[in-house]
């Protein structure tokens, strides 16, 4: 895969807002986790979602998530995309394919190119509970936190994304 310096730190920019990994379980409220097995989603097995807030007035059930890998995809998605983009297993390479494939599907590919990053960070802002402007509930960056963090990471400062060529 071929991904060039802006998309890459655009990635990088995701992974850094959402303080993931490529081994990276949603965190619940019994603290963090991660995974070893890239064969597939690690939720595609039958492991029962991770209680991400206990019960409260919102969220009277509370809130499980499957979220999980570099991009915190959730297990609705995965077989999707899997099918959609011929991938064999959830290794980073195809971690950083449906991050890309979500990023296309936002338009935001030729926002990240012509340099509008707020732009771009809004367009994606529906995928990523991190990304200021959504209406998760869950926080989030500031768009100037995005917008400086990106800059930092497209000079070079970047790590972990193991597709680039």
């Amino acid at each position: 895969m071929n991904i060039d310096a802006k998309e890459k730190a655009f990635l990088d920019l995701i992974a850094w807002s959402e303080g993931a990994k490529y081994d990276t379980i949603v965190t619940g409220v019994d603290g963090a986790s991660t995974f070893t097995d890239f064969s597939t989603h690690p939720f595609a097995n039958g492991k029962p979602a991770i209680l991400v807030r206990e019960p409260c007035v919102a969220f009277p059930k509370g809130l499980y998530s499957t979220a999980s890998g570099r991009y915190q995809l959730m297990l609705r998605w995965w077989l999707p995309y899997k099918t959609l983009l011929g991938l064999t297993d959830f290794s980073p390479a195809s971690q950083d394919a449906i991050a890309l494939q979500q990023i296309r599907e936002r338009r935001a590919i030729a926002l990240i190119e012509a340099g509008n990053m707020d732009l771009a960070v809004e367009a994606c802002n529906n995928i990523w509970a991190s990304f200021p402007g959504n209406n998760y509930g869950q926080g989030g960056r500031s768009l100037e936190g995005m917008l400086a963090q990106y800059q930092i990471l497209l000079q070079g400062e970047t790590n972990e994304l193991k597709s680039a060529a």
